[in-house]
């Protein structure tokens, strides 16, 4: 039996361009320092989880220093967080090591993966706690134990698309896309060795944004649903 989970240390525009409407701000969803809390864990423990996801996991790090997570928050490799596409800003969730039973409560602060059937990236610290730092791939389990907000109804949405290798190639996707979709706010935007294009519909509003990526073809790259807050 892996031994009961301890709390983390603490932390160390051009002239074709159709102007799109300013994107609204999302606001910052703070998570426990370290990821997650006393409280957090007495939860898990004392709660059953409300869904449960299954899937590969696999861990990542910031590119640069200074760099925020999707919360709004300076990314930690230090804190027990992890990215995923849907899941509302700081959700409560236990991952497990399907291979090794090793597991470890954190909270969702960033958004990704953004490949095939991945469904969490860990951060170093959440990673090293489920036994995926050395293989760097698992299959795991998800459970999901408190989200702030409705996993159903509501939020704010967008459609992410790449990624590309060069600036250029995202530009070129970007422009295309301002001309058939003149109602969204398009950006490109770096992400870890590669570009991405994210589409936020007015109103980041989650049925044209499903609506959007299924219009979208296999040659503009492959398109993600995203949640933003």
């Amino acid at each position: 039996m892996p031994p009961p989970q301890a709390l983390p240390p603490p932390p160390q525009t051009s002239q074709t361009e159709i102007t799109p409407p300013p994107a609204a701000r999302i606001p910052i969803t703070p998570v426990p320092r370290g990821g997650v809390s006393a409280e957090d864990l007495n939860y898990v423990a004392t709660h059953k989880p409300i869904l449960t996801q299954t899937g590969l996991a696999t861990w990542y790090t910031a590119p640069y220093k200074g760099r925020k997570a999707a919360n709004g928050e300076i990314f930690d490799d230090h804190a027990l967080t992890a990215a995923h596409r849907t899941l509302p800003m700081g959700s409560l969730i236990k991952v497990t090591n399907l291979e090794t039973g090793q597991s470890a409560a954190m909270r969702i602060n960033d958004r990704g993966p953004f490949s095939g059937d991945r469904i969490l990236d860990l951060t170093l610290a959440s990673a090293k706690a489920t036994g995926i730092y050395r293989s760097g791939l698992a299959r795991v389990r998800m459970d999901v134990y408190e989200t702030p907000k409705s996993i159903n109804s509501g939020g704010r949405w967008c459609v992410q698309i790449g990624a590309f290798h060069n600036e250029r190639a995202a530009k070129k996707l970007k422009k295309q896309l301002l001309r058939r979709y003149s109602e969204a706010n398009v950006i490109e935007f770096p992400g870890e060795d590669s570009y991405w294009v994210r589409i936020r519909p007015e109103g980041d509003n989650r049925q044209i944004a499903e609506q959007i990526a299924r219009q979208l073809r296999p040659s503009e790259g492959e398109a993600y649903l995203t949640r933003l807050d």
